[in-house]
């Protein structure tokens, strides 16, 4: 059977007003749109942004939490074939410079109280050369006081989101299979992340994909469930739930930022029947929940072990009644690339990777001494084909041309070994990228800072376990030795970087471990991470 598709998120919600007009889309709070609410909320946000010189092509950058604004401006931006520029609200001005500069974002929107988080302040640290191309600031707001406008933003234009949308309905339409509509960072073995643009055919392709994967498990047997998302909309595996919602025409309900309590009362209200969520948050919601058998009313719930092993936290939740379900997704193919069915025995149905989404998508394994592909049952770098793929990495034809093979798959980095022609499991990283806070983190990120504070003279930085989570631990080389101050270096830290990406300890080191290989010298990030351990053991051992 041969499917078809429509091929923008555009078509996809114009479909709906047709069908779903006056069923619910997103549940936010206390407050609740239709989708034909939302549809016309979109098209003012178009008329808004359109009058403020908006036009395709153009990037607009989401420093925005999860919210019906965040959902209406992407909505208005495909409209507009513009592209939404996807940044963390965890993100720092260093980060979010970067971003917004190399981007040529022209637009910005954020939400300067959230969570009691000074956005203003974090821009004023911002060089005003470095914002040079942004050009007008929307400021959302849900009832704060907006303090005063930093230096760095005060010249741009900047506008309230409830006078964005109070404009008139757009009356165009410049969307179209292969504009551009959707910039995700992604960490490299640079110290900048790199740009991972999408197409709407892409994007749209992949939500039906993955609404037909998850049809049985949403709707179930009277026809009444809601997604529930409580991760970042900024990141694909946030992003691919709500463009999966809108291919089906099904509620979404929102969390503007995670509460485990919270969660677990929405799954029950609103007979939320799959999910996904991190390691971290699962173990959150289990505690949460006070009863033998958690959230009940769950089919499976897939997830991410970026904290703990695989089968630790399959293992607890299994406890507790709740089935856990494998997945794989990166930011070059989005999220749910890959998924393992809740039907499967336990041992098999939490083991990373899965069965591929879509019928069109591939997925081999290639040796990566070699060069040669590899049979199943044979670890190997995965790589990865199919219609979720990204159109490029935005403005980097270098990076481009050297993901992907010439017949057109892309070099995922990760290892891995398939099981058959359309299944795999995914082992592990095949580089040094740390896994923060439940997103992949390039250490260079985090050294090159460090590197350009004026007590170090070099940086390297690993994961070690704290707890039940990873965090980043740094070695450093001082300028001068044995003056290096722990604590500004922290500060420093988490004045330009996200929370997680801040090392837990500074270890004074006089030379880096290095090994020689046939490619040159290198440093040993397996031993660091032993000594990192070993410090860790014995800063425990003597708080103890």
């Amino acid at each position: 059977m041969i499917t078809t598709y429509i091929d923008t998120v555009t078509a996809l919600m114009e479909r709906n007003v047709a069908r779903h007009c006056d069923d619910t889309a997103v549940i936010y709070g206390k407050q609740q749109l239709t989708y034909g609410a939302l549809h016309q909320l979109s098209l003012k946000a178009a008329r808004g942004l359109s009058n403020l010189g908006v036009k395709p092509g153009d990037r607009v950058a989401f420093w925005l939490p999860n919210t019906i604004a965040y959902i209406a401006l992407y909505l208005a931006c495909t409209r507009l074939g513009a592209i939404a520029v996807a940044v963390n609200t965890r993100y720092r001005s260093v980060e979010v410079s970067d971003i917004v500069r190399r981007s040529g974002a022209k637009l910005m929107v954020l939400w300067p109280g959230f969570r009691n988080i000074d956005f203003l302040e974090i821009l004023s640290e911002i060089p005003e050369d470095a914002l040079g191309q942004l050009e007008t600031v929307i400021l959302y707001d849900e009832g704060q006081v907006v303090n005063d406008v930093p230096s760095a933003i005060a010249a741009k234009n900047q506008l309230g989101y409830e006078e964005l949308v109070a404009a008139d309905p757009y009356d165009q339409d410049h969307s179209g299979p292969d504009v551009g509509c959707n910039i995700f960072t992604t960490s490299g073995t640079t110290k900048a992340p790199k740009f991972v643009l999408h197409r709407q055919t892409g994007i749209a392709q992949h939500a039906q994909d993955v609404w037909r994967n998850l049809e049985p498990l949403i709707v179930g047997e009277f026809e009444d469930g809601c997604f529930l998302q409580t991760l970042p909309l900024c990141g694909v595996f946030g992003f691919n739930h709500i463009t999966a919602a809108i291919a089906g025409g099904r509620p979404t309900v929102l969390q503007n930022s995670f509460d485990a309590a919270e969660a677990v009362a929405l799954i029950d209200t609103h007979k939320v029947r799959y999910f996904s969520a991190t390691d971290d948050m699962i173990i959150a919601m289990l505690a949460a929940d006070p009863r033998e058998q958690a959230m009940p009313g769950l089919v499976c719930c897939a997830y991410g072990a970026f904290n703990m092993s695989a089968d630790e936290v399959a293992r607890r939740a299994h406890a507790r009644g709740v089935k856990l379900v494998g997945l794989y997704g990166m930011s070059e193919v989005q999220a749910l690339f890959a998924r393992r069915d809740h039907t499967l025995p336990y041992d098999e149905r939490y083991v990373p990777g899965g069965k591929l989404i879509s019928d069109q998508a591939k997925v081999r394994t290639r040796n990566p001494e070699t060069g040669e592909l590899m049979g199943h049952g044979e670890s190997g770098e995965l790589e990865l084909k199919g219609p979720s793929l990204m159109l490029e990495y935005f403005e980097d034809p270098d990076a481009t041309s050297e993901a992907m093979t010439a017949d057109g798959y892309l070099r995922s980095g990760d290892l891995g070994y398939t099981t058959s022609e359309d299944s795999f499991v995914f082992e592990a990283r095949m580089g040094d990228t740390l896994r923060l806070g439940g997103y992949l983190v390039s250490p260079v990120e985090i050294e090159s800072h460090l590197a350009e504070h004026p007590q170090v003279e070099a940086a390297q930085v690993v994961a070690v376990r704290v707890g039940e989570v990873m965090r980043p631990f740094a070695f450093v080389i001082p300028t001068t030795l044995g003056e290096l101050d722990q604590e500004a270096l922290g500060q420093y830290c988490k004045q330009g970087l996200a929370r997680f990406k801040v090392p837990v300890a500074f270890l004074e080191i006089n030379t880096f471990p290095t090994t020689e290989s046939p490619n040159g010298t290198k440093i040993q990030r397996a031993k660091l991470r032993r000594l990192a351990e070993v410090a860790m053991a014995e800063q425990a051992a003597e708080g103890s």
